[in-house]
């Protein structure tokens, strides 16, 4: 029977923070990550990563964790009561980037590792994690070179690790308040390991190190656009869709906090700033009206 591992997991994900961290720094220019070093109380800790006004990246943050417990907040039982009275490890990396300029999209992505045990029994495991990506202005040759990585990503694990993960990913990044996408999507996993450990592990891996070649090209492309005060009011505007997903939707939000994680890490993936006006809409025919119209749609990018 295949071990299982969860060092060589941590050991990944610690490279994988400072392989991230490093590439994201290159193309901002002007900015540096600060760590912040944390424990739980409970067990474990982590090492939280943020950018802030940056040449770019107006505000990002690449958090690694670490946590460990006899039991298991209410948000991980509610759905598997197998898992009641189990002693457990999460580990991840989270990141999301907020940049400046409103034509470079933010991104967020994240891969995690979970294990529970109990004497006697067999361990219970798996991955998730996935990657997405939020435009305030659309381009077709950035979408499709996000999915086409994302796919690349996924196919040497078979033909329909992308269609199935991609369709996960625009399901959960689904605002049902609001009946629209928080964005373009990506892909997005769960519960992985059917394949066995190292299969699963070897999946995580391919998706963990997509990410950055997913997005740094696109920050490349659109970091030096010309903008006015018109797209960045756009663009707060639409980053209040993002703030009301993670608060009230995203599954890591609520189980870090339940699960007392530290509050400044989990809620790192929000904003600077950000506005919300009253019912408004775009004028038709604009490039703000074309967001809704062209991408924020359930389409197929390949």
């Amino acid at each position: 029977m295949p071990q299982i591992d969860p060092n060589a997991v941590k050991a990944y994900l610690l490279d994988l923070q400072d392989r991230i961290c490093a590439e994201l720094s290159e193309e901002d220019g002007g900015g540096q990550f600060v760590e912040d070093s944390w424990t739980r109380e409970e067990g474990g800790g982590g090492r939280s990563r943020v950018l802030t006004q940056g040449a770019v990246i107006e505000k990002g943050g690449v958090n690694f964790s670490h946590v460990f417990g006899t039991q298991l907040p209410p948000s991980a039982t509610a759905a598997r009561p197998e898992l009641a009275g189990r002693s457990f490890q999460a580990m991840g990396v989270s990141l999301v980037i907020h940049p400046h300029n409103p034509y470079v999209p933010t991104s967020h992505a994240n891969v995690r590792f979970f294990i529970a045990e109990k004497p006697g029994e067999a361990p219970v495991w798996w991955f998730g994690g996935g990657f997405d990506l939020t435009p305030y202005y659309g381009f077709e040759e950035d979408v499709r070179h996000w999915h086409q990585t994302a796919h690349d990503a996924c196919a040497p694990f078979g033909d329909d690790i992308y269609p199935r993960f991609k369709q996960w990913c625009d399901d959960y990044f689904f605002l049902k308040h609001r009946n629209e996408p928080r964005g373009v999507g990506g892909l997005f996993f769960d519960d992985l390991n059917a394949a066995g450990f190292d299969d699963s592990f070897a999946l995580m891996r391919s998706i963990g190190d997509a990410y950055i070649q997913a997005y740094r090209p696109i920050m490349a492309r659109r970091k030096d656009q010309p903008f006015s005060e018109r797209e960045r009011q756009f663009q707060l505007y639409r980053r209040g869709r993002y703030v009301e997903f993670n608060l009230v939707y995203d599954r890591g939000t609520l189980f870090g906090l339940q699960s007392g994680g530290r509050t400044e890490s989990i809620l790192m993936s929000l904003p600077p700033l950000v506005r919300w006006d009253y019912d408004w809409h775009p004028e038709p025919g604009t490039p703000e009206a074309a967001l809704y119209d062209q991408f924020l749609i359930h389409r197929e990018w390949l």
